[in-house]
């Protein structure tokens, strides 16, 4: 029987995933996060560190690692405090379940996603020896036909049992209303459940430096079929959490990623101005 051949990755998913495994091999130490499982399961081609998007984005490198160290600070602080289901928004070629075992086996973790990057992702774990546990639950969904509220369900999520929900690089995809619709879907989980969810700053929000860069990204998106369609400022942010219905309304800027992550670095690594993160509770 022939094998069933798996379509690709988004190629967001890749690009983050390479950009996270390039920090570790070109940025000094220490590094804010070490995450190679990702290049394992892409296995690019030798001059992929060549490439224009590896090559000259070191800022842009410096916001993925940023943010995926900020999330998972989180993650496991939740999961430690006995939180025991977690929800990655998004999840592309996350690997926190592989990279934390330990801390793993005491949460379910569930991985949203398109079908196309999880049915990839799953092969590719399984091919390069990653168990993937009963704990792991990977939930496509074509964001355009099904709801990923009523797919996580059929998943076995329990709504009643706290929760930690992070969602990177999906947001600026989204109308504001398909995003409303989320933050009222997520006020529904458990009392005292957490979120940390990534948006993104108008042009004119950005630092000057940085501002070029996502010119040239929003032309590539439009370019490419996948237009970015959302961005807010902090203060937006907070409104629409605050019509959700979420409490303990925090945002976390650029900022302050930079004075939590990367003070007295001799490598002038500093993360672009692009995101600013909500983090709030049920």
């Amino acid at each position: 029987m022939e094998t069933q051949q798996v379509k690709q990755p988004d190629n967001t998913a890749v690009r983050t995933a390479l950009w996270r495994a390039l920090h570790t091999e070109i940025d000094a130490e220490p590094h804010i996060l070490k995450d190679t499982v990702g290049l394992t399961l892409i296995s690019p081609v030798d001059n992929w560190r060549e490439r224009p998007d590896m090559k000259f984005t070191k800022r842009l490198r410096a916001s993925i690692v940023a943010r995926s160290r900020f999330i998972e600070d989180i993650a496991k602080e939740q999961i430690e405090d006995g939180v025991k289901q977690y929800i990655l928004l998004g999840a592309g070629l996350d690997s926190f379940a592989q990279r934390n075992e330990e801390l793993s086996a005491k949460v379910d973790i569930y991985e949203i996603d398109q079908p196309d990057t999880l049915n990839w992702k799953q092969q590719k774990l399984i091919e390069n020896g990653y168990g993937i546990s009963d704990k792991l639950h990977f939930v496509p969904v074509d964001f355009e036909v099904s709801s990923w509220w009523d797919e996580l369900l059929k998943k076995g999520f329990d709504k009643s049992q706290k929760t930690f929900v992070s969602c990177t690089g999906v947001t600026l995809y989204l109308t504001k209303d398909a995003i409303t619709q989320t933050l009222h879907k997520i006020a529904q989980l458990a009392p005292g459940s957490k979120i940390a969810i990534a948006f993104y700053l108008p042009l004119e929000l950005l630092d000057i430096e940085d501002q070029p860069m996502q010119e040239i990204a929003n032309k590539g998106a439009a370019a490419s079929g996948t237009p970015f369609v959302s961005s807010f400022s902090p203060d937006e942010v907070v409104m629409l959490a605050e019509e959700a219905g979420l409490k303990e309304i925090q945002t976390v800027s650029t900022a302050d990623m930079r004075d939590k992550y990367f003070k007295n670095r001799i490598d002038n690594l500093l993360p672009a101005s692009g995101e600013v993160f909500l983090v709030a509770t049920v």
